[in-house]
């Protein structure tokens, strides 16, 4: 017996109540840039500044006895995180300990540092500071200027790749379904005030291409459609390709939430973010693939040039391989 998400053929009209999945989504975005003005994100050191600590010990390290001997320090946003790599010994036991920039200073100071060193002290005695490296504001900000301009370029790639591949319509179409994600995620993020660093950044990227495959995949129904029925009305068309990679999209979005739940359970503080980021955005993906991309597309129609082959219909790249 074959397990099925979705019946095997569907005919449901997701182009019935365009008026409400536009207002819904316009309404989310207006929301979530409201909420990043208002309330901002929640930056961490990456994007702070801030100083990162790298020690050893002979003992096996326990991740949260570390972070209860610094809590009552009370240096706001530190982060703790195991070094795993097989070139170190049995007894080479590896940290990476980051500390936020404390007010009205650039990085942490020594005597801070002396004071972490101490409470460690007490759950490894043995415990030596490999390297104390920090990060000042001036850095900082280079990283948040070059994080916008990796995800700009993304998008911008995107469009240049949609538009040889199909037209330009398509292009918009996919375009404004990846900016309607990021902006949903930088949204969430900004109300829940979880922190933003560059794995976050990383999210955003990965986020971006798997919405891309999404809507490719349902722009190649949609393509292929138009070709088969050449009368037919492209609202029609649209909802038959959405119809038939239903079952596809589905089954995609659910094995890969299934994997990132798992990780967001039992992957621990460190990863938990990320992949906050990830579950949000393969759930709003799947939606503006649908809802976004498909709207934009039918609202801005598409011009069918029936004059060429079959092979390159609509575009010299249509038949350019993915």
């Amino acid at each position: 017996m074959r397990l099925r998400l979705v019946p095997k053929e569907t005919s449901w009209d997701f182009f019935g109540k365009t008026k409400i999945s536009i207002g819904f989504s316009s309404l989310m975005i207006i929301a979530s840039i409201a909420f990043f003005f208002i309330q901002g994100l929640n930056f961490g050191i990456d994007f702070r500044g801030g100083t990162t600590i790298r020690t050893e010990s002979a003992q096996t390290v326990v991740v949260g006895d570390y972070r209860a001997a610094i809590d009552p320090l009370g240096l706001g946003d530190v982060t703790i995180t195991e070094v795993f790599d097989p070139t170190f010994e049995d007894n080479q036991n590896v940290t990476m300990i980051r500390i936020q920039a404390q007010e009205g200073q650039e990085s942490v100071t020594a005597d801070v540092v002396r004071n972490v060193e101490l409470a460690l002290k007490e759950v490894a005695p043995d415990i030596t500071f490999v390297s104390v490296e920090s990060v000042g504001p001036k850095v900082s900000g280079e990283l948040i200027q070059t994080a916008v301009i990796a995800v700009v370029l993304a998008i911008a790639a995107v469009l240049v790749y949609i538009w040889l591949r199909f037209e330009w319509q398509f292009a918009v179409g996919a375009v404004a379904a990846l900016v309607h994600d990021v902006i949903l995620t930088i949204g969430i993020f900004s109300v829940l005030q979880i922190r933003f660093d560059l794995a976050i950044i990383a999210a955003l990227l990965t986020i971006v291409g798997y919405s891309l495959n999404d809507t490719v995949v349902v722009f190649d129904r949609v393509r292929e459609n138009l070709r088969r029925y050449k009368k037919k009305d492209l609202k029609d068309v649209l909802n038959l390709s959405i119809n038939e990679t239903l079952s596809r999209t589905v089954m995609t979005s659910v094995t890969t939430l299934l994997a990132l739940l798992a990780l967001f359970v039992l992957g621990g503080d460190v990863i938990r973010g990320f992949v906050f980021a990830m579950i949000w955005g393969v759930i709003v993906g799947t939606y503006s693939s649908v809802f976004v991309a498909s709207t934009a597309l039918l609202k801005l129609g598409v011009k069918r040039d029936w004059s060429k082959p079959d092979n390159t219909a609509g575009n010299q790249f249509a038949n350019v391989d993915a």
